[in-house]
């Protein structure tokens, strides 16, 4: 008897292996550094969070040229230095959620607040979609900001 996956999979190119999907459609991927993994999470996105996810993506890297990237815990971080990070990206069932990780440093802050002492957070749906400006402008004061280590 085949047992179904608890999860879903992703079906992927040949030879790689499938991306499970965890609460919320945020995908399992290997932790790494650069621009592959970040990358293969995106690609393994479902819908509108894929296309809002990219997106991000390239306004981050049109906007700190010199970003850093990286995985860990199933989420995109963007840094300047490779060791400290100034945002990270999780999606969540209805939204996409993208953390500033010193964004009580930010003038203005991004719109949701955090349990955790210094953190804001911007969260985007298919209803409330990203204001791309306003997003820029959070990206650019944050990478100035020394980042959070992780």
């Amino acid at each position: 008897m085949t047992r179904k996956p608890s999860r879903p999979i992703v079906p992927t190119r040949e030879g790689e292996c499938d991306v499970v999907l965890l609460s919320g459609g945020n995908p399992q991927i290997p932790k790494g550094h650069g621009d592959v993994p970040v990358q293969a999470y995106i690609a393994a996105l479902q819908d509108w969070k894929q296309a809002v996810v990219r997106r991000m993506d390239a306004l981050i890297v049109e906007s700190v040229p010199d970003v850093r990237k990286a995985v860990k815990w199933n989420s995109p971080l963007y840094g300047v230095d490779g060791t400290t990070w100034f945002l990270g990206i999780h999606v969540m069932t209805r939204y996409v959620k993208v953390a500033f990780f010193n964004g009580k440093s930010l003038a203005p802050m991004p719109p949701v607040d955090s349990k955790t002492a210094h953190a804001r957070y911007l969260h985007v749906s298919e209803k409330e979609p990203l204001d791309e400006a306003a997003f820029v402008a959070w990206v650019t004061a944050a990478s100035a900001i020394p980042g959070e280590k992780m």
